[in-house]
């Protein structure tokens, strides 16, 4: 398990997680990578760690560079298992490292680990001095966790971003040169839109910070670390954080009998008439985590589903309550759906819609099967409503 160099005595020594297929609801197709940094100069710190079952790969890869025992600071950026996982292992190896983390940190570490060892509050605008080089922490809380902060390097021009910039990406390769952008951009965007979202305010004030650094490095808590595209990626995270939206569409749907997705058809038709580009994401073969990734950028949002026993199809309930609570914002959205008898499901989605905060367009209502006719009314009406 080889560290990787990322600049003079700086090396990422984290652990690839090749077989992780979901993340708390988010699917992670490509795996991960959990990143951990370690800085060697006249005190040695080590920044964030691993989950626990990646302490082998983390601890091999650190023995390649020193010996865990000369480890003098352990700096923990944020406190999530996923970050801090393999803390009170590798303190079994360096147990007189003095520890770092925010103040949210240092009261939260102990309520994971107990309170064996001291927890240091550091706030922004501190300094640790390593020698060379030095470290200054800055405070950004909800982004994604309250005890969130990054740490800056300022005389290598290294950000340690945290969870801001990553990506979940379980790769041999380590920066943005040697991977496919399309992809690494794609994965972002995912990140992004099923983690951070709910938290774009606070994200638009961290990026005022960053801008103010001179970076030539961003080495995220995941993934894949930016050496050649950090203007791309800090365009792109404003772009997310402003809820800047495309004159584009995502369609969300399940269907029993064919009879919601044929008024899906219609309804991408109309949009389609007026040269606005279109998704169709059926929940019975699109995840919620890959449908947030396409509806992070698109105007326009249509759910539908049939009604079943009074209500909507659990699909649908389902992506609903993961949409309301990612939150976003400046869309506009219409509910649509078939029904055998009581059709409550419409006005389900519809309000459902409505307490997102989007503006919205006409619900449309079909019984049992549409007709020709009736599709293409449904085409015609909708078209005028864009």
């Amino acid at each position: 398990m080889k560290p990787v160099k990322i600049k003079d005595g700086i090396y990422w020594v984290g652990g690839i997680d090749w077989d992780l297929r979901n993340f708390h609801g988010y699917l992670t197709q490509r795996g991960s990578t959990y990143n951990s940094y370690l800085i060697v100069d006249e005190k040695i710190v080590l920044i964030d760690n691993v989950k626990s079952y990646m302490f082998k790969e983390q601890l091999e890869r650190i023995s390649e560079i020193v010996d865990p025992a000369k480890i003098d600071y352990i700096v923990q950026n944020h406190i999530e298992m996923d970050h801090s996982g393999s803390l009170p292992l590798i303190l079994e190896y360096c147990p007189n490292a003095k520890i770092f983390a925010s103040q949210k940190g240092a009261e939260g570490l102990p309520k994971h680990y107990g309170d064996k060892w001291k927890y240091n509050a550091v706030k922004s605008g501190d300094v640790l001095e390593l020698g060379k080089r030095t470290l200054s922490f800055v405070q950004t809380p909800m982004v994604h966790w309250p005890d969130n902060m990054v740490s800056y390097c300022k005389e290598e021009k290294i950000l340690f971003s945290n969870d801001a910039f990553g990506q979940h990406i379980a790769s041999s390769e380590r920066f943005d040169d040697e991977y496919p952008y399309n992809i690494l951009i794609e994965e972002a965007k995912k990140y992004y839109a099923n983690i951070v979202l709910p938290y774009s305010n606070q994200v638009k004030k961290a990026l005022t910070v960053v801008e103010n650094l001179d970076i030539e490095v961003i080495c995220p808590s995941h993934g894949i670390i930016y050496r050649s595209r950090i203007p791309e990626i800090l365009r792109e995270y404003k772009k997310w954080s402003a809820n800047e939206v495309e004159n584009t569409a995502v369609i969300v749907f399940d269907t029993m009998w064919k009879s919601t997705e044929k008024i899906a058809q219609a309804i991408q038709s109309s949009f389609e008439n007026k040269g606005i580009y279109v998704k169709m994401r059926n929940l019975q073969s699109n995840h919620i985590s890959d449908i947030m990734t396409d509806i992070i950028t698109a105007k326009y949002l249509g759910v539908g589903s049939p009604t079943l026993n009074n209500n909507i199809l659990p699909t649908v309930a389902a992506f609903l309550a993961y949409l309301k609570g990612l939150a976003p914002k400046g869309r506009t959205g219409f509910a649509f759906g078939s029904y055998g008898w009581g059709g409550q499901s419409v006005e389900i989605v519809e309000n459902e819609l409505k307490s997102c905060g989007f503006d919205l367009l006409d619900k449309i209502k079909v019984q049992y099967v549409p007709t020709k006719e009736t599709l293409l009314e449904i085409r015609e009406s909708f078209e005028k409503n864009l």
